[in-house]
């Protein structure tokens, strides 16, 4: 995710980086700057065109298909700013889940505090390679209850560490560790990580409608390739740069749209979710271990 300061809005008229829609757009704006030449330069030679054309119909289209990107831009801002929220909560969840687990076990009871440091971190690194497609398994660390073996064979890599972390909240009301309230409570958190993953995968496994998002294309294509007939008496060679500009605004509109709709990949305006996974660890060591003491490793 770019991190900038939008108080300096005119440094960043000048700024480009890989997402930037202009670089992207280059080649296309190139090409369809030679198709408007083209047309112009046979209209204005050859036909020697002198009826004035009228931009009545592309300006009531313009306003159609502006009130249509309004939405679409819409839409997928919803589906970036939800997939934010769901984070967040996930970062309080962890919080308080170590948060509860520290105030509910002895200080003896090291085993179980790194277990839950390990696994609690690990769900959300899970849970981020499982949303971009594969887990790394080097993000994760082993806990003698879950091994590397048994995580590269999942299917769903979050689901198995729930469910160890279940397991070992099972055991601690079994051996008498927790009250049964004190489980229930510890049960309402953890259940909010299988919320927060399932309301995920329903973002990135539900993408805008294919029927939608093939006419948004296919009316932007038509809008631009004749633009040129309905300008050239008017704007005369000037025509050449006015498409160019419309397409440029149309096209990145939809390319922004396009982008966000899925907030947990790896484009330059995805959600920083590598950065949220690494502040859940260092949280959650910081809750269930004291700050100067040395997290030793458990056998």
């Amino acid at each position: 995710m770019i991190k900038y300061n939008p108080k300096k809005w005119f440094s960043l008229i000048f700024q480009f980086h890989k997402s930037d829609t202009f670089r992207i757009l280059f080649p296309t704006l190139v090409s369809i700057g030679i198709y408007t030449a083209i047309i112009t330069y046979i209209g204005i030679e050859y036909l020697h065109l002198t009826t004035n054309s009228t931009t009545a119909v592309h300006g009531l289209l313009g306003i159609v298909l502006g009130l249509i990107l309004v939405f679409r831009t819409n839409s997928a801002y919803e589906r970036w700013w939800e997939g934010r929220k769901l984070w967040g909560g996930m970062i309080n969840d962890s919080r308080n889940l170590a948060i509860k687990i520290n105030a509910f076990l002895p200080e003896s009871e090291s085993r179980f505090r790194h277990f839950f440091s390990k696994s609690i971190a690990n769900y959300a690194y899970a849970t981020k390679g499982h949303l971009r497609g594969k887990v790394n398994l080097n993000d994760l660390e082993t806990t003698e209850k879950l091994s590397v073996e048994e995580l590269s064979t999942a299917k769903h890599v979050p689901n198995m560490i729930a469910r160890s972390i279940y397991t070992q909240l099972n055991i601690l009301y079994k051996q008498q560790i927790i009250t049964g309230d004190q489980f229930i409570i510890l049960d309402k958190e953890a259940k909010a990580f299988t919320d927060m993953i399932g309301a995920c995968e329903r973002i990135k496994n539900t993408p805008i409608p294919y029927s939608y998002s093939l006419f948004m294309k296919k009316f932007i294509f038509i809008y631009i390739m004749t633009m040129p007939l309905g300008f050239i008496t008017s704007f005369a060679y000037w025509t050449i740069p006015v498409v160019m500009f419309v397409f440029y605004v149309l096209v990145s509109v939809e390319l922004i749209a396009e982008e966000i709709e899925d907030p947990f990949g790896m484009d330059a305006n995805d959600l920083p979710m590598e950065e949220m996974s690494l502040r859940i660890k260092q949280n959650v060591k910081e809750i269930l271990f004291d700050k100067d003491k040395e997290l030793l490793p458990v056998s």
